[in-house]
């Protein structure tokens, strides 16, 4: 079975990490006709183990002719397109390096961080290290052996707040199928510009933008995409929100908040014009401006443990700039 790498739309239930996968493809040829899933798989993707390959079945990363199956031994027929995104293992060049962690909760299995602004996730372009994977080869050496030193889902480099890693396989493989179940709570503080009166849903399909190759849009054919928002607090010219994810593509919240004509304030990349709303103090104006980053903090974090089976729920409080920024629009919005 001859296999082709390209880039296509990912299914729309898998794992969340990264937008920017490879896709290989696969055709079932017609001697594998009802053959199982993982078996079809081991042919088309001779690359990795049937061992390896079940477990990426069964966390969502293959999907039949579009459709994700988490089932292994499902049957296929001939002529079947297989989608198979590969997780990628931590490259062994990556150096460990000591730099700080805001460890919030910490077991054998797992941890959970809260990032501070202007720190990468892991390395890429203009960020070979001095990233949160590096951090974690350091202080957590066992990530080593775990795939991405264990990042299940990140955040972007000045947003801050709550992630959770796996120190484990175990913790791995659980976590990574919950996500693709989005079974992983996850909500955010977004400070946004304009009014909003009610909450709502976004439900657009996001993808590269067709002209501007680092920013994401909302685009035809893109992979879906959905964001639930409701209204914490209201201010003269901005609102606060707190949006909670369904799904987790690259800059989702920025993108539709921005889609929505209510993009998060002080946002570089998707926030427009500089603020200069009629009435704001040039004080205000200057906070948006000064804060250098979008307002936007994962605030909230909610799952199962992959091992235990415990519920577990953790809140992260705003960063002071943040909340240096909500003080000044209250005594603003009092005037």
């Amino acid at each position: 079975m001859k296999t082709d790498r390209q880039y296509s739309p990912a299914p729309a239930s898998g794992p969340e990490l990264d937008e920017d996968e490879d896709v290989q493809l696969a055709l079932v040829p017609a001697e594998l006709q009802d053959a199982r899933l993982d078996a079809a798989a081991a042919q088309g993707f001779p690359d990795y183990s049937r061992m390896r390959l079940k477990t990426w079945i069964e966390q969502g990363r293959l999907s039949v002719n579009g459709r994700v199956c988490t089932k292994p031994r499902q049957p296929v027929m001939a002529g079947d397109r297989l989608d198979l995104r590969p997780e990628a293992s931590v490259e062994s060049a990556l150096k460990p390096q000591d730099l700080p962690l805001d460890v919030v909760y910490a077991d054998a299995h797992l941890l959970v961080l809260n990032k501070p602004a202007g720190f990468t996730v892991h390395p890429g372009a203009g960020a070979p290290d001095g990233t949160v994977q590096n951090a974690l080869l350091h202080h957590y050496p066992q990530t080593a052996g775990v795939p991405r030193a264990g990042l299940i889902h990140r955040l972007d480099k000045d947003t801050t707040g709550l992630m959770v890693v796996a120190l484990d396989e175990a913790a791995h493989t659980g976590l990574t199928a919950a996500m693709a179940r989005r079974e992983i709570r996850r909500e955010y503080d977004a400070l946004v510009n304009g009014s909003l009166v009610v909450g709502g849903t976004i439900d657009a399909p996001l993808g590269r933008h067709p002209r501007d190759r680092i920013k994401r849009a909302v685009v035809f054919g893109g992979r879906p995409a959905v964001t639930h928002y409701k209204v914490s607090e209201r201010f003269a010219w901005h609102t606060l929100l707190r949006v909670r994810l369904e799904t987790g593509r690259t800059h989702q919240i920025r993108v539709h908040l921005a889609h929505i004509k209510h993009p998060v304030a002080g946002d570089p990349v998707y926030g427009g014009e500089t603020f200069r709303a009629r009435g704001a103090s040039a004080e205000l104006r200057a906070a948006v401006a000064g804060m250098g980053r979008q307002a936007l903090h994962a605030a909230s974090l909610g799952f199962e443990h992959p091992v235990t089976g415990e519920v577990l729920s953790f809140e992260a409080p705003r960063p002071a700039d943040f909340e240096a920024l909500l003080t000044l629009l209250r005594r603003e919005s009092a005037l």
